[in-house]
């Protein structure tokens, strides 16, 4: 069994075995972030030709398929704060790949441009390549599984 010492932090690069993790290899929260930090880096490498985080894919994503929706509505429906969620959507404006358009005196619906359907659909062709290793590594029947039990996951804080 490895053992890590705190002073020599090239010692930690060893400690990815069960027994240096102690009880950490066994939660689920532990286990869940270090899964989601490999497929985010992986996701970033594939779509860094069109300059997206996983954050910004979605909101277009979601843009695209419910045009004009509201500010508060694309929030709630990805989990993002309005203070974290309006400079992503002021820079994906910027970029000329979004457009808020005045629905009433207080909300703004939002639209992807041309060009931001344009990069869509390039960073989809992009995806298709990341979802494809990550089904190729678990298999089909075990990302349905999977995805299963994150939704039940989601649901632990309501």
């Amino acid at each position: 069994m490895t053992t890590a010492r705190r002073d020599d932090p090239s010692d930690l690069e060893s400690a990815t075995d069960a027994g240096a993790l102690g009880p950490l290899h066994a939660y689920v929260g532990y286990v869940l972030r270090r899964a989601q930090i490999a497929v985010f880096q992986d996701f970033i490498r594939t779509l860094a030709g069109v300059d997206l985080r996983p954050a910004q894919f979605s909101v277009l994503t979601l843009i695209d398929a419910n045009p004009g929706i509201v500010q508060s509505r694309a929030c709630s429906a990805l989990g993002i704060q309005k203070a974290n969620f309006v400079p992503m959507l002021q820079e994906l404006e910027k970029r000329g790949l979004t457009r808020r358009v005045p629905v009433d005196g207080r909300s703004n619906g939002v639209f992807l441009t041309a060009k931001g359907r344009a990069l869509l659909k390039r960073a989809r062709s992009l995806h298709d390549r990341h979802h494809a290793r990550i089904t190729k590594l678990i298999g089909e029947p075990e990302q349905r599984r999977l995805i299963a039990t994150l939704d039940r996951l989601a649901t632990l804080g309501e």
